[in-house]
């Protein structure tokens, strides 16, 4: 079997999930864009997390050209991705009780804003944790997860409870078990994952929802231009300016 069969499988996998997303989450997906363009409406902050890969999601959204600028990474140290070392520390980290508490308590986030909480899982005690103390302070939740690993798997929640139970909106990204979309009988593990293609897929669905709400309602959605675009810089200077008190990663 050659290697382009086996890339062809893998874009084949990937666009057979991102259907099944465009038809089975569009109810999901409105919701989800509707609130985001609710909170921005109404003067609150959007706010967005995740551990591990299902980070690489959550960055996605922030001080991205296209984007919503009003976007801010909720980052837990450690845990944003393999930029600490040893890398399964950072797996270590999301089993951590208490470790989320700590971080939405110390960050700007209060009630009426939104998180949108990426978890493929959903079921380790960071992201449980995380939505549960944010719904205590008055926040909105968005959870993109793989609701099947809540039927499979164990949650490692004191709570037994997975990221799923406790969300404003569920996003299901629809990911099998195990995140990897290919086998081979001469290859003893799965592999090529397609979480971050759909999750990243979703949550971009979500913030074009979003704009288009904004802008259907009379509102400027408050959007970022490509700095390797001419006049973007400017552009984006008058945003953070008119928007600066709801932006921290310019802080």
């Amino acid at each position: 079997m050659g290697d382009s069969k086996l890339a062809g499988q893998f874009f084949d996998a990937a666009i057979g999930l991102l259907q099944r997303v465009r038809d089975e989450e569009a109810g999901a997906v409105e919701a989800a864009g509707t609130l985001i363009a609710d909170t921005v409406a109404d003067g609150g902050r959007l706010f967005a997390f995740g551990a591990g890969h299902s980070s690489l999601a959550a960055q996605d959204l922030v001080y991205r050209a296209g984007g919503l600028a009003l976007m801010n990474l909720l980052a837990v140290p450690g845990a944003v991705g393999v930029d600490v070392v040893p890398a399964t520390l950072g797996s270590a980290l999301e089993r951590v009780d208490g470790l989320a508490g700590a971080v939405l308590d110390t960050s700007p986030a209060r009630a009426g804003d939104v998180l949108v909480i990426v978890s493929l899982s959903g079921r380790n005690a960071l992201p449980v944790e995380m939505a549960m103390h944010a719904r205590e302070l008055g926040l909105k939740v968005i959870g993109v997860t793989s609701v099947a690993y809540a039927t499979e798997t164990k949650s490692r929640h004191t709570s037994g409870t997975y990221l799923k139970d406790h969300c404003d909106v569920v996003l299901d990204s629809k990911i099998a078990i195990g995140d990897a979309e290919l086998t081979l009988d001469t290859v003893p593990a799965p592999f090529a994952p397609a979480s971050t293609v759909v999750t990243s897929a979703l949550l971009q669905a979500v913030m074009a929802t979003a704009a288009g709400t904004l802008a259907d309602r009379g509102i400027d959605p408050p959007l970022l231009r490509s700095g390797n675009v001419d006049g973007g810089h400017e552009w984006n200077g008058r945003v953070f300016e008119e928007y600066g008190d709801r932006i921290f990663y310019r802080r």
